[in-house]
């Protein structure tokens, strides 16, 4: 008798660009793009440039988990602003042992690349602080943070890992976004919090370089988690589905539309999370949390993003049995912005 063959859903090559013809080449694609470039866009597709200065928005984030940490960084181009935050998490005490931000004017205190991966380059610069994330030759990428409360200097291998998800689609209320995801990756170097350093080379991180044209308010709820094994990044919201994808034994596999389920006002009460397609289901188990909520004239942010381990099965096709998974550390994320 001959066996069931698993079928499962391979994705396209990346295209030399995000726009052809004028017009976004939307979908899910696998491996990394050089350059994430709007200016190309015709018709309907087409905004004024004082509309694209205040619309385009440009971010890197970089998550780092080990058994001890998990230390979160971002650098954020907000076309008339830039923000920066790092924070570190300390698994063992279940808190946040190191929380910095700091906002600044576009191109004088920081800015980030229209190159996601290769040439990247993020900078941020205010009082007392400097972050920077910059391509290096090896294939790698150079993580630095000096602040107050926490400094950090980290190497992200990426030479030799999982396919990178490229996800391009509409917005609604917006013109387009882009988003290079990656799974697991090696970590090389330290994070230093009070005088106490620790090793991170046991540590694995993740990837998230967005670019794109969004609408004035933008929601969404994001979870993401990754070992050398298995990861996944599913999104809520203002994308869609667009870049859902679940990393498996080095395989990328696209995601359906996935269902968050929690309590708003406890963001540390469990999540469960599926995707509508039958090939992920988890219950989230937070250990803790960083908030932040800022509301001025302008511009708003109320944002969570829980710590914890996920737990449940995911499967690379609908005729695939489920693979288990048990204390795989990763975040929620529940954000709403007025940008």
């Amino acid at each position: 008798m001959m066996l069931a063959e698993h079928r499962v859903e391979t994705l396209p090559a990346v295209p030399e660009r995000v726009v052809e013809l004028g017009v976004p080449q939307h979908g899910r694609y696998a491996g990394r793009i050089d350059t994430i470039d709007w200016s190309a866009l015709e018709g309907a597709h087409s905004r004024s440039l004082l509309w694209q200065r205040l619309h385009h928005k440009r971010w890197q984030y970089v998550g780092i988990g080990s058994h001890e940490l998990y230390v979160g960084v971002a650098i954020v181009d907000l076309g008339w602003s830039v923000t920066a935050f790092a924070y570190v998490f300390d698994r063992i005490r279940r808190r946040v042992i190191a929380d910095w931000a700091q906002d600044g004017l576009p191109g004088l205190s920081g800015s980030v690349s229209d190159q996601p991966v290769q040439g990247a380059r993020a900078r941020f610069r205010g009082p007392g602080a400097s972050l920077s994330l910059q391509y290096e030759p090896g294939d790698v990428l150079s993580l630095k943070v000096k602040t107050p409360v926490m400094q950090l200097a980290v190497e992200l291998v990426l030479a030799q890992s999982a396919p990178f998800l490229l996800a391009v689609g509409p917005i609604e209320g917006g013109v387009a976004h882009a988003t290079q995801k990656s799974s697991a990756l090696p970590v090389r170097g330290w994070v230093e919090v009070d005088e106490q350093r620790w090793d991170m080379a046991k540590a694995v991180a993740c990837l998230d370089s967005s670019n794109g044209l969004l609408a004035r308010d933008t929601s969404w709820r994001w979870a993401c988690a990754h070992s050398r094994e298995l990861g996944f990044n599913l999104q809520q919201g203002y994308f869609g589905q667009q870049e859902n994808a679940l990393w498996l034994r080095g395989e990328l596999v696209p995601l359906g539309a996935a269902h968050f389920e929690f309590d708003a006002q406890q963001p540390l009460a469990p999540w469960h999370i599926h995707t509508d397609d039958g090939l992920l289901d988890m219950w989230f188990r937070p250990e803790g949390a960083r908030q932040d909520d800022r509301d001025v004239l302008f511009a708003a942010s109320h944002y969570v993003q829980p710590v914890g381990t996920f737990h449940g099965w995911v499967r690379a096709s609908q005729d695939s049995d489920p693979v288990r998974v048990e204390d795989l550390l990763g975040v929620t994320e529940d954000h709403r912005s007025r940008w």
